[in-house]
């Protein structure tokens, strides 16, 4: 018969995520003089490979982040190369929020520097009192953990917080301007990778007031050719807009390096703020309601919240629905507790409303249902948010969730008071998900209850306690032998067996009285709780995925090739979606010693010889069905999805070309059959069973 393999194309199974890799080593820097030796210190000779002393580097400065900058901004591609502009764009946006920038200006020059300039109070410049010699923009420049953001008493809420962000843009910047405006004089100071160029410069007296922050970053790090994206940057900037109606951000790039419809010059202003932001996203999209949106200030102490919030019956775009987030103007794209408090808020004052009309279907609402088809935006300005990581993409403050949903539930409460007609529209369209997914999950259990009442047999269907389909298997076995240590290996909550008697069926050359009269395979398609044929619904499919798990044969070869033959004519969407897979059991268990390993096959077994049991006296045994495994090993080997490998069957583009070759091998022409097996004898023989 040869491997099913003949019949089908498999696509490994995706492994686990492996732990990333060390970054690529950067170019070494100039080493500091050495100090010198302590009289007392005895002299260690230094051995070639040895661990001593000397083998403990001390990284001093900005060294840290050109040694490891996804560290610091997430890696070295090209989002982390933007996130050296939202570095210095937050900064100017903080002196905005405080309240003492009005103006922001970005430019793009023909030479990929960025520029950022904002007319807010202007770095301080005066010797910086723990920093002899030093100004304390020096300071804020080269000193990791440096700035006017821990106390609070510079700005109130910001988005830098741990003093790293414009010192790490000029560690990874090949060259580094600054100019401060303050105190009636125009200042500069230039840097390189981190190291000052010169000492601060004062260029002569000035009225302007503010900070310039021109960079490049370094080739060294982001790669030859890395440069700045016009259409990113420009988006960036129009987010930071919307995120605080206060300021006015100007935009200009140089022509030549615009490819698409980004504008040249742009004055971003939006007095409506998110309202604006959700308007422009979801243009013309159909809405169940006028949107919700407000903005409330803390009156006890610092911050806000802002939002905007509509519903779609018909999604957005690519998506049923979508929630952007942000924590002092910074984009948390992962969430955290300011979205859980917004979610909150909606679910709780939808119920209240549905108490205070008297719908009592209103109680089985959940915060699936209310997002499920919403498009939002929230903004938070808090004091001394905690995020997860540099790149700030999670907020994980714990007042987050209830900052927000106490700010933003008294006016959610008033919205749908006031406005009654779409009040009722939205209440009875999150009941009608709500109902939506209980029906679902009704369904599914039904199925499933079904399926286990008709199959309670001896040797049939072991099912899982799961009761929803998601994360679940069903084994497809080779025989009742091995359907008992598989019974015994399996997780019991995701994973159920269907034991076989024997080979299937041949549904390419059956007719459609003896495919209803076979027994094998209407088990299996209660057990499957689908219908097969032109009424298949890959929704009814009662397991995520089905595993076919033969004996590592001739014989089990075969009966693979019957059951995939089978899923092929009667419910190919199962291929299709990559919902079939085989098992790869092993062949061979060869242990020498302590040392023991499987191998699949019989290459893989002189591999091992060669390798991992090279010159070592091994004990080979041979496997010859599932059924002789012990539970342990089966698990070990091939069920436990943390240590197995599976083969995901997949088609062949061609659907003239599998139904040629499903034809000559399964059909009913015996002589197609032989000369296929005798064009094919080189790659059949291995799979003989001698």
């Amino acid at each position: 018969m040869g491997n099913p393999a003949d019949l089908f194309a498999f696509d490994d199974e995706p492994t686990p995520p492996k732990p990333a890799a060390p970054e690529p080593a950067l170019k070494p820097q100039a080493a500091a003089p050495a100090a010198p030796r302590s009289p007392a210190a005895p002299s260690t000779p230094v051995i070639p490979g040895s661990y001593s002393a000397s083998s403990i580097e001390v990284l001093e400065g900005l060294e840290p982040v050109r040694k490891r900058p996804g560290m610091y901004i997430g890696g070295t591609d090209e989002r982390a190369l933007h996130h050296l502009f939202a570095e210095v764009l937050d900064n100017a946006m903080d002196e905005a929020v405080a309240k003492h920038a009005k103006s922001i200006w970005v430019d793009l020059d023909a030479d990929g520097v960025l520029s950022v300039r904002d007319d807010g109070r202007g770095i301080p410049v005066d010797p910086h009192p723990k920093h002899p010699g030093k100004s304390a923009l020096e300071v804020v420049m080269t000193v990791l953990h440096s700035g006017g953001k821990f106390s609070g008493k510079a700005y109130e809420t910001s988005g830098g917080l741990h003093g790293v962000g414009v010192s790490v843009v000029n560690a990874l910047s090949d060259r580094l301007d600054v100019t401060v405006w303050r105190d009636g004089f125009e200042w500069k100071q230039s840097f390189s990778r981190g190291l000052p160029q010169g000492p601060i410069e004062q260029l002569g007296a000035s009225k302007k007031r503010g900070t310039l922050i021109r960079f490049h970053p370094d080739a060294e790090i982001f790669g030859i050719g890395a440069a700045f994206k016009p259409a990113r940057l420009f988006r960036m900037t129009r987010s930071k807009a919307y995120l605080f109606r206060g300021v006015q951000i100007h935009w200009t790039c140089a022509e030549d390096r615009i490819t698409d419809a980004t504008p040249a010059q742009a004055t971003l202003h939006f007095p409506g703020g998110l309202a604006d932001a959700l308007s422009e996203r979801i243009g013309e999209i159909e809405t169940v309601t006028p949107a919700f949106t407000g903005r409330v200030e803390r009156q006890s102490e610092a911050g806000a919240v802002e939002w905007a919030v509509t519903w779609s019956p018909i999604g957005f775009g690519d998506a049923d629905g979508f929630v952007s987030s942000y924590c002092n103007t910074v984009s948390t794209p992962d969430g955290g507790t300011h979205e859980a408090g917004f979610r909150a808020a909606l679910v709780k004052g939808l119920k209240s409303y549905g108490d205070l009309t008297n719908e009592k279907r209103a109680g089985q609402i959940t915060a699936e249902d209310v997002i499920a088809n919403a498009g939002a935006m929230i903004s938070v300005f808090i004091r001394n948010p905690e995020f997860q990581g540099q790149t700030k993409d999670r907020l994980s403050s714990p007042d987050g969730q209830k900052i927000v949903e106490a700010l933003i539930r008294d006016p959610l409460d008033h919205w749908l008071t006031e406005n009654p007609k779409q009040a009722n529209v939205l209440l009875g369209f999150v009941i009608e998900r709500a109902e939506d997914r209980l029906r679902r999950r009704k369904d599914k259990e039904v199925q499933r209850a079904a399926a286990t009442r008709k199959l309670r047999l001896p040797g049939k269907l072991s099912d899982c306690s799961r009761q929803s389909a998601n994360g679940t298997e069903l084994f497809i076995v080779e025989g009742d032998s091995a359907g008992g240590s598989a019974k015994q290996a399996r997780d019991r909550t995701t994973q159920a067996i269907l034991p076989l008697r024997g080979k299937i069926l041949n549904v390419a050359s059956a007719t459609a009285d003896k495919l209803r009269a076979n027994i094998e395979l209407s088990d299996l398609i209660l057990a499957l709780g689908v219908t097969p044929g032109p009424r298949f619904d890959i929704e009814q499919l009662r397991y995520e995925r089905i595993v076919i798990m033969t004996d590592a044969d001739v014989d089990g070869a075969h009966i693979a090739a019957l059951l995939i033959t089978f899923f092929y004519r009667s419910m190919p969407e199962v291929i299709r979606q990559g919902r079939l897979f085989m098992a790869l059991p092993p062949l061979y268990r060869l242990s020498a010693g302590p040392l023991s390993d499987y191998a699949r096959d019989e290459a893989h077994r002189e591999e091992l010889m060669r390798t991992t049991f090279k010159g070592k006296k091994v004990e080979l045994g041979r496997f010859k069905g599932l059924g002789e495994m012990m539970a342990s090993q089966l698990k070990e080997t091939t069920m436990d999805p943390k240590k197995r490998t599976l083969a995901r069957v997949t088609l062949p583009e061609s659907e003239d070309e599998i139904e040629d070759l499903v034809e000559r091998l399964m059909g009913k022409k015996a002589d197609a059959r032989f000369r296929f097996i005798q064009d094919n004898a080189q790659f059949a023989v291995a799979d003989l069973d001698v």
